[in-house]
């Protein structure tokens, strides 16, 4: 008898185990959320050649502090384990005040941050814009003519960005006999994949009898939708368009990855892989009103529409997430949370979180394995920790 392997031994499970059928479940998604490569096709977006991050830093005393998110209080510490969090990073002010990873991430390893890929999809989009090559307010045909018999034939992108295209389509992450499930399949998540392209699924997608922009509806093929308008808007393939316009300028020092389809075309609803010290960097960014490192990145108008000013109200209160936010709203892909602290967000599923907080100066970068894709009630127990791990810096 044999006895276990080293892998075996960290992550409970052998390899061979991981299969497409399997790897965003409990407690597969524990390895595969960052080893996304070894089950998809990616592509690198490299960062600066001979960059070198700096040492892990402890949390010190603040894991043990107690916090008050539930219905009894518990650790910093307690709370990152039972919200089955991989990694945390903590930023104030610009400087790194800690990182925390469990036993089975390592410093330095790339983690999937799913949803939060239309977040940083949609900064390339406000860059584009900021240079006068991508225009928020024109029709989807004008980038995509091929996209005219479907749902997208009279939505705009600015439609696209705000998640308020009349979209008949549903996020049923559990269903394998749903269209999300041909959606999957088409991004070769899922097995089966290979016959059709993420190009070809989404413009079969029709429309909803409700006029575009009335009601924010989470539709993830919008931000892979999106990806396409970038590539057709700047004639570059997302991976390259990421690199040059966002990664490097951010300086970033780990290289990240995008999964794509049987066509190449990149997964920018929720394909990105990064550190979470660049995930971080780019919530500092943001809260630097679009500059990095000396430079600006993004228009700081662009950065106040999305973070504090834009987005419909009306629109959010229509949609299904406003139990989280009951004062959100939703511009370019990310999260304006209506709290009184001006915080703001990107999300994704199985517990991805990049949280903003402009009054605290406080950006908190979490990467999970949570067992489901959507948690509601941790969802709200999560804001509430950033809150208060936000006070507590």
């Amino acid at each position: 008898m044999t006895g276990k392997t080293a892998f075996e031994t960290r992550y409970g499970f052998r390899r061979n185990e991981v299969l497409l059928a399997n790897w965003r479940e409990n407690p597969f998604n524990r390895w595969s959320f960052q080893n996304l490569g070894e089950l998809v096709p990616t592509a690198r977006v490299a960062a600066a050649p001979g960059v070198v991050e700096a040492p892990v830093r402890d949390m010190g005393g603040l894991l043990g502090d107690k916090i008050m998110v539930a219905s009894a209080p518990e650790t910093v510490a307690e709370f990152l384990v039972r919200s089955s969090t991989d990694a945390l990073t903590v930023m104030k002010g610009g400087k790194i005040v800690g990182d925390w990873f469990a036993p089975h991430m390592d410093f330095g390893a790339r983690h999937i941050i799913f949803s939060i890929s239309k977040s940083l999809t949609a900064i390339v989009a406000g860059i584009l814009e900021g240079e006068g090559a991508f225009d928020p307010e024109a029709p989807v045909t004008v980038y995509i003519p091929e996209a005219a018999g479907s749902a997208y034939g009279d939505a705009s992108v600015r439609h696209v960005l705000d998640m308020s295209v009349s979209l008949d389509f549903e996020e049923a992450y559990l269903d394998p006999e749903s269209a999300f499930a041909r959606y999957r399949r088409a991004t070769l998540w899922n097995p089966g994949g290979g016959t059709e392209s993420l190009r070809e699924f989404i413009l079969t997608l029709q429309r909803l009898a409700e006029p575009h922009g009335q009601t924010f509806r989470y539709r993830s093929p919008n931000s892979d939708l999106l990806g396409i308008l970038l590539e057709r808007a700047s004639g570059q393939r997302f991976s390259d368009l990421m690199r040059e316009k966002l990664w490097l300028p951010l300086g970033a020092f780990g290289e990240a990855s995008i999964g794509v389809d049987m066509e190449g075309t990149a997964r920018t609803a929720g394909g990105i892989s990064v550190t979470p010290r660049d995930l971080a960097r780019v919530g500092e960014m943001m809260r630097q009103g679009g500059m990095a490192n000396g430079q600006r990145l993004v228009p700081e108008a662009w950065v106040r529409d999305t973070t504090s000013t834009g987005g419909s109200s009306e629109a959010w209160q229509r949609g299904t997430m406003a139990l989280l936010f009951p004062k959100g709203r939703y511009r370019n892909k990310w999260y304006q949370t209506g709290a009184e602290n001006g915080a703001y967000c990107g999300i994704g599923i199985h517990g991805q979180w990049l949280y903003v907080d402009p009054k605290t100066e406080v950006v908190i970068a979490k990467m999970s394995s949570q067992p489901e894709p959507v948690d509601d009630p941790l969802d709200v127990e999560i804001v509430a920790f950033f809150e208060a791990l936000s006070r507590m810096i």
